[in-house]
């Protein structure tokens, strides 16, 4: 790890992109670009001195709500990328931040805008943030936080693609919950080898509804695909209940 620069609400650091972040074409899934992000969050965090440990002091922890993924180009295997973030503004129970993913010179690769919140670790419920948390990032106070896009759920006529997954032990993290990452995976691996050999993400919306625990038997992600405008709605559930939903758009290879 690179620090690149360090600003009163921005952060940037090189990474080398390895061959486990990789799909089998060489390119990083969205899975780990997303892990990414939260790795340059996480060390912005640190540096201002809000690791997990002090964060936790208040009896809670950050937890993502949405994203909004836009992507020109993923990144390869062995490729030297810029990871950027910053805390860009909040109120009182929501937090705006925008992550970037370069090349050395400066395309943008990636930009990823999210929301987040603050929950009682022992409650499960979402809280007013803590002022000591938000100071540091010296990011901007505001009524209401960007909108991070609508997204358009699956209508019961629509055809479905659906299979079943189960929570392993080691798809929970340390949070006590499954890793962001598993829910791109499930979301995307329903589509199929031959749809993702063949078209590239260019857009993606998610949002969280309900989290996934470990022990709740299957997880059932479900995709309804537009041939037309190349767009897929995913959603996964739980035992009936919905955990998460998200948009893609797609662009055909040649």
């Amino acid at each position: 790890m690179v620090v690149i620069s360090l600003e009163q609400n921005e952060y940037s650091m090189k990474h080398t992109v390895t061959y486990y972040e990789c799909d089998p074409q060489g390119n990083v899934t969205v899975g780990m670009l997303i892990n990414l992000a939260i790795l340059v969050s996480e060390k912005q965090s640190d540096a201002v001195g809000l690791g997990p440990d002090i964060v936790g002091q208040f009896g809670g922890g950050w937890v993502i709500t949405n994203y909004n993924i836009e992507i020109t180009k993923l990144p390869k295997v062995g490729e030297t990328v810029v990871l950027s973030t910053r805390a860009t503004s909040y109120n009182r129970y929501f937090a705006f931040r925008e992550f970037w993913i370069r090349d050395q010179a400066g395309n943008e690769y990636a930009h990823i805008a999210s929301i987040f919140v603050y929950m009682d670790l022992t409650t499960r419920k979402m809280v007013q943030i803590p002022n000591e948390i938000l100071q540091p990032f010296h990011s901007e106070e505001v009524k209401r936080i960007p909108r991070v896009g609508k997204l358009e759920a699956i209508t019961s006529e629509e055809l479905l693609l659906r299979q079943d997954y189960h929570v392993r032990y080691f798809d929970i993290d340390a949070n006590q919950h499954v890793n962001n990452a598993h829910y791109f995976d499930w979301m995307l691996d329903v589509l199929g080898e031959d749809f993702m050999k063949t078209h590239r993400l260019k857009k993606m919306l998610i949002k969280y509804e309900l989290e996934v625990r470990y022990g709740k038997d299957l997880v059932t992600s479900e995709v309804a695909i537009d041939d037309a405008t190349l767009m897929t709605k995913h959603r996964i559930g739980t035992q009936g209940n919905l955990n998460a939903e998200a948009n893609c758009w797609w662009e055909k290879l040649a």
